[in-house]
């Protein structure tokens, strides 16, 4: 008999203990919920270097820790020329020709994402054409968008005009105030990011 009342207070014990561990099981994947990225649906961060170690790629790397978004690194179809003044000149070409250059792995569909960021330099006062190209691939509506960028002049006039470029590329999007901050400075960029809802 006391074996079989033993038995019962066993078994009522491992129920409650269950019963706790379940509890505590919910509540840590309603924090994980509250607390995970998701606020702007799925993002992606699109960006476009010339160097592959360049500043933009190194804003782009501090954004998609902090965001966790999906990356897409634009890949020009004929490459830009690898010396400096060289590359100068055919994007100064490409910009007073207002050309689209031909992207190389330019993705069927953004349809599956809410949020875009993207990045690129000043090239000739303004965003290189490239970027155009990009945004007026798609059907934009009800996209946000999120310029990031950076220089070597780091001069205000000029990033102003990339935005204008981007707004009046991303046609039917939500173009944010976009981010122009030096690729050192973390703390302007989390800030940013920050103020957007993007970290706490």
């Amino acid at each position: 008999m006391a074996k079989k009342i033993f038995g019962m207070i066993l078994a009522l014990m491992m129920l409650l203990s269950l019963a706790a561990c379940g509890q505590a099981g919910e509540a840590s994947a309603a924090e994980l919920s509250a607390t995970e990225p998701g606020v702007h649906g799925k993002t992606l961060i699109v960006y476009f270097s010339w160097s592959s170690s360049g500043n933009t790629e190194k804003m782009t790397n501090t954004i998609r820790e902090r965001t966790g978004g999906d990356l897409l690194k634009i890949e020009p179809a004929t490459a830009y020329p690898t010396d400096h003044s060289e590359c100068g000149d055919v994007a100064k070409a490409e910009r007073d020709g207002n050309a689209r250059p031909e992207i190389a792995n330019l993705p069927d569909s953004l349809d599956e994402y809410d949020t875009i960021f993207i990045g690129y330099p000043i090239w000739w006062h303004t965003a290189p054409m490239i970027i155009g190209m990009f945004l007026e691939s798609y059907d934009l509506s009800g996209k946000e968008i999120y310029p990031f960028s950076q220089s070597a002049s780091m001069d205000t006039e000029q990033f102003a005009n990339s935005m204008d470029f981007v707004r009046t590329s991303a046609k039917n999007a939500a173009v944010h105030d976009g981010l122009f901050a030096e690729a050192s400075d973390t703390d302007g960029i989390l800030s940013y990011l920050t103020e957007n809802g993007f970290a706490e």
